[in-house]
């Protein structure tokens, strides 16, 4: 609930100045919450980042299931919810790497649309033979590339909105945050696969998806003493997919590693947005319109939510500006 004294205080504005403007006896359904949210927010709109909450919005991974990210971020844009940090694992890192660089929503919309296996990776026959016969892992060095077409060849620094990319180290297992240099590197060595495509090398390390340590990174978000963190999760429903490469039997594997862990970063999220994506499978691309849309509306379903936490934790005096 709005806290009392921000009720009172936009009340009496309401008594002062709108009151004339209806009529309570002309049938229209008035919600009370609803427009002390609409009047407080329209000031949230205004305010500089520096008196209002600090946002961070936390992108896991999930593969393909991932593009419901798309549409998350198309619902909290069209509503104006700030956001002033994005921290992502693997396809989280991806999609916020693009939102980071103030890549147009549609855009991005239409590049998931027609994306394959074969814009990330050089997985071919030729490139299958390899590995089964001469122990070559794929590479997803095309994926860099891509990207690099997309956003440019930029650095962290030079985003609009700061970002966080999880990878892991292969050979400690720790939990490594990449957030200076190339942008498209750091999203490439984010979405790393263990055991299908080479580990990237990182500053004498060699890096892997970081989904095997933080799939949902929301502690990673709390580090950076954010004080609003809104979640989103596109973790499978491991007892609808159906598996059938060596690619989803890996990822199903790591999802049950981490599932009791994603649990535990979720609660301490302010927010979680769930899009119905659990049933599609990592690789399931060709559903990219229906998981952006089920993102829109799993989004859409908490945008009130999103906006009474950020009001209740901005100081009133800057409410009355």
């Amino acid at each position: 609930m709005i806290h009392i004294k921000k009720t009172i205080t936009v009340s009496i504005i309401f008594l002062f100045f709108f009151t004339p403007l209806f009529s309570f006896d002309s049938g229209v359904d008035f919600n009370e919450e609803d427009f002390l949210i609409d009047i407080l927010w329209r000031k949230i709109e205004k305010l500089d980042s520096g008196k209002r909450p600090k946002v961070a919005l936390v992108l896991g991974g999930g593969g393909a299931r991932g593009i419901a990210h798309i549409g998350v971020l198309r619902a909290i844009s069209k509503e104006c919810i700030p956001v002033d940090l994005v921290v992502g694992t693997s396809v989280g890192s991806l999609v916020g790497a693009f939102y980071c660089a103030q890549v147009p929503i549609e855009k991005v919309c239409n590049l998931a649309e027609q994306f394959t296996i074969g814009t990330f990776s050089n997985i071919n026959y030729i490139s299958m033979f390899d590995m089964l016969f001469m122990d070559n892992l794929f590479s997803n060095q095309k994926l860099e590339k891509y990207m690099n077409d997309i956003i440019g060849n930029i650095g962290f620094e030079e985003l609009k909105i700061p970002l966080i990319c999880v990878a892991t180290d292969l050979n400690t297992g720790e939990k490594i945050l990449l957030r200076e240099g190339s942008v498209a590197f750091a999203a490439r060595a984010s979405s790393t696969i263990p055991g299908i495509f080479k580990p990237v090398e990182y500053k004498q390390r060699y890096l892997i998806d970081g989904g095997l340590t933080e799939n949902i990174p929301v502690s990673v978000a709390k580090i950076f003493n954010c004080d609003v963190i809104i979640a989103v999760s596109v973790a499978a429903d491991i007892t609808k997919n159906n598996i059938s490469t060596p690619i989803e039997i890996l990822m199903q594997a790591i999802y049950i590693q981490g599932r009791m862990f994603d649990e535990y970063n979720l609660d301490l999220a302010d927010i979680v947005i769930r899009p119905e994506v659990g049933y599609l499978s990592v690789l399931d691309f060709k559903n990219a319109s229906c998981c952006i849309n089920k993102g829109f509306i799993a989004a859409k379903r908490v945008i009130k939510d999103i906006k009474k936490i950020i009001i209740n934790k901005t100081e009133e005096k800057y409410l009355l500006e």
